[in-house]
C-alpha cells in the first residue's frame, strides 16, 4: 500500500484552495470553467470510492478525522492530498446540516454526443429541477441505462443538488450535457418514446424489448413540439384523473415497464 499523506493544515478562509472549494459549492460558472466540482458527505464519497474513482483532494473538519467512516475513505485513498480545518471554519462552507464533516474535490471530464445513439439512453429536455434531474440519473441507473443525454436548458448534473438527489449516480453512467435537441435527433438510430398526457398510445401497450430512447420534457411544458413530432408519444394511464405526474415520476414508470417488459 502506498504511504498515507499526512494532514495539511488550512486555518484561514482566504486560503486559496478554500476559496476554490467555495466557488465550486456555489458558483455553475466556477465548476463549468475549471471542470471540477465537490462531493459533500460520507455517503456521496463513499459511492465515489466503491465506483473505483480517486479524487483530486480531500478536506475534512478536525472533528470528522477520528470518525471510523471517514477513515475507512482515507485508507482506501492514501495518496490524495487531504486538508484539515478547524470546525468552525468547515461549517461556514459546508451546505449539508449535520452529518460526518468531509467533503472531496473531483474532475469532471466533458464527453462529446456520440455520433450513434443506438442503445438504451435518457434523454432530459430542458428539466430544471435539480431533484428531478438527479432522481432521473438514479431512476435510469437502477434501470440499466447507461447513458443520459441532458439539453442546455436542464439542471448542471455535477451541481451539489443534483449530486445529492443522484445519490452517486453520475458515477455509474455515462452523462453528456449541454447537448442541443436538433442534434440528438439526427442522431438517434433508435425509436424515440416521450411522454405526454395528450397521447392516445398507453405505455403499456407498447414493445419495449428492444433499445429504446426515453425523452422526460420540461416540468411545466412538457416535451418541445421538434421532441413530439420525431418521437413516438406515450400516455400513462391515470385512473384517478390527475392531469399529469411529476416528470421524475413519470420517468420512473416508464423505465421500470421496459424493465418488467424484458424480464419476462
Amino acid at each position: 500500500m502506498l504511504p498515507e499523506k499526512p494532514f495539511l493544515p488550512i486555518t484561514s478562509r482566504d486560503n486559496p484552495r478554500l476559496k476554490h472549494l467555495r466557488g465550486l459549492l456555489e458558483h455553475a460558472s466556477v465548476r463549468r470553467k475549471s471542470s471540477q466540482t465537490v462531493l459533500e458527505g460520507i455517503h456521496l464519497l463513499d459511492a465515489y470510492q466503491r465506483a473505483g474513482k480517486i479524487p483530486d483532494s480531500i478536506f475534512i473538519a478536525e472533528s470528522a478525522q477520528t470518525h471510523p467512516e471517514a477513515n475507512d475513505l482515507l485508507d482506501a485513498w492514501p495518496s490524495v492530498a487531504r486538508f484539515i480545518l478547524p470546525d468552525a471554519l468547515y461549517k461556514e462552507m459546508r451546505t449539508l446540516g449535520q452529518g460526518i464533516d468531509i467533503m472531496a474535490l473531483i474532475d469532471t471530464a466533458f464527453v462529446a454526443l456520440p455520433e450513434q445513439l443506438n442503445t438504451d439512453v435518457l434523454i432530459l429536455e430542458d428539466v430544471q429541477d435539480a431533484g428531478n434531474v438527479g432522481t432521473l440519473l438514479r431512476t435510469a441507473a437502477a434501470a440499466g441505462i447507461k447513458q443520459v443525454i441532458c439539453t442546455k436548458g436542464t439542471a448542471l448534473v455535477w451541481s451539489p443538488r443534483v449530486l445529492r438527489a443522484g445519490m452517486g449516480a453520475q458515477f455509474g453512467i455515462q452523462v453528456i450535457e449541454h447537448a442541443d435537441i436538433k442534434e440528438i435527433l439526427e442522431r438517434l438510430t433508435i425509436p424515440l418514446h416521450a411522454t405526454s398526457s395528450h397521447a392516445n398510445q398507453s405505455l403499456y401497450a407498447l414493445n419495449l424489448k428492444t433499445p429504446i430512447a426515453w425523452l422526460m420534457g420540461n416540468e411545466g411544458q412538457g416535451a418541445s413540439q421538434i421532441a413530439l413530432e420525431n418521437a413516438i408519444s406515450v400516455s400513462i394511464p391515470q385512473p384517478g384523473g390527475q392531469e399529469s405526474l411529476n416528470v421524475a415520476v413519470a420517468g420512473a414508470v416508464c423505465m421500470f415497464e421496459m424493465v418488467r417488459q424484458r424480464l419476462i
